[in-house]
């Protein structure tokens, strides 16, 4: 849940607050980062899962960004746009905190994941 807020805080915060770095594409790393560590905290929180659990937990990620970007098409007070490759990069980073989490769990003796 902190992981969730700390998304929207950082997504909503507005863009005269958000410091510049000067490298390509970093707003897409973030969100992918961001993302990717919704997905893996989100399923280590119920580590024992099966293949409907994963689906469910990256759809919601999908629609937690898609609705990020909606607000931040909605608020134009807070100078951001909406952009779809940014929901682009959320989706690419839940798939790949799934990933991770089910090759973690796949290593791990402690952790079942069913087909």
């Amino acid at each position: 849940m902190l992981w969730a807020l700390l998304i929207l805080v950082g997504c909503l915060m507005p863009a005269r607050n958000v410091p510049h770095v000067p490298l390509p594409l970093i707003d897409k790393w973030v969100h992918f980062i961001f993302f990717g560590g919704f997905t893996f905290l989100a399923l280590c929180s119920q580590p024992s899962t099966g293949l409907v659990r994963l689906c469910l937990v990256l759809a919601l990620a999908i629609a937690y960004g898609t609705i990020i970007e909606i607000l931040q098409g909605a608020l134009p007070s807070l100078g951001r746009s909406s952009e779809v490759l940014d929901v682009v990069a959320d989706s690419i980073g839940g798939i790949i905190g799934i990933a991770l989490f089910s090759i973690g769990a796949r290593f791990s003796k402690k952790i079942h994941i069913e087909a």
